[in-house]
């Protein structure tokens, strides 16, 4: 063959192939198709749950800044079922290892625990004993509430965005907050 129809050959192959692999991610899109697995280990809640402004404070009674977007601060929260005794226990020990495992970013998670605190929990600057708030209890969605120790996440912006179910593998929760923080930096 002669080189040059041997260079338009490969040329137009090479533009085929481009074309044609553009037409079937147009296709995918357009069709609804979703992967069957995602990267995150929590339930990507969608939409995403807008708080807006709860009127939150501190066990103590102070006032709790709520979504302040510019400090880029996760919160980890936590509405524990009353006289919850070692399962709250071990829960606020796995957040704490979880809190230190992000390393420089740990300053940018909060763990905000609505209820009572366990007596041996672990103190750490990043938990903050939260009073009972019946608003954060009523925006979410009823099958997350009532009994369970699940764990929800807030971004900086005021939106409850995932859900870990009770028992959850903190090596999860470590790599989509990992993961976040990078992407919010």
């Amino acid at each position: 063959m002669n080189p040059v129809l041997r260079s338009r050959a490969t040329l137009l192959l090479v533009v085929a192939l481009f074309f044609v692999s553009f037409g079937i991610a147009v296709f995918l899109i357009f069709s609804g198709w979703r992967p069957t697995a995602t990267r995150n280990a929590g339930e990507l809640l969608q939409p995403p749950v807008e708080l807006g402004v709860l009127g939150l404070s501190h066990a103590d009674g102070r006032p709790y800044p709520e979504w302040e977007g510019e400090r880029r601060l996760w919160r980890v929260v936590v509405l524990p079922p009353p006289d919850c005794g070692e399962p709250c226990l071990r829960l606020s020990d796995t957040l704490y290892r979880v809190w230190v495992a992000e390393g420089r970013h740990a300053d940018r998670v909060q763990v905000l625990w609505f209820g009572e605190v366990p007596a041996q929990a672990p103190e750490y600057r990043a938990f903050l004993p939260m009073a009972p708030s019946p608003a954060l209890r009523a925006k979410l969605p009823a099958a997350h509430v009532e009994g369970s120790l699940a764990v929800h996440l807030i971004d900086p912006n005021g939106f409850l965005v995932m859900r870990y179910e009770p028992g959850f593998d903190p090596t999860g929760l470590r790599k989509d907050l990992a993961r976040l923080l990078k992407v919010t930096e």
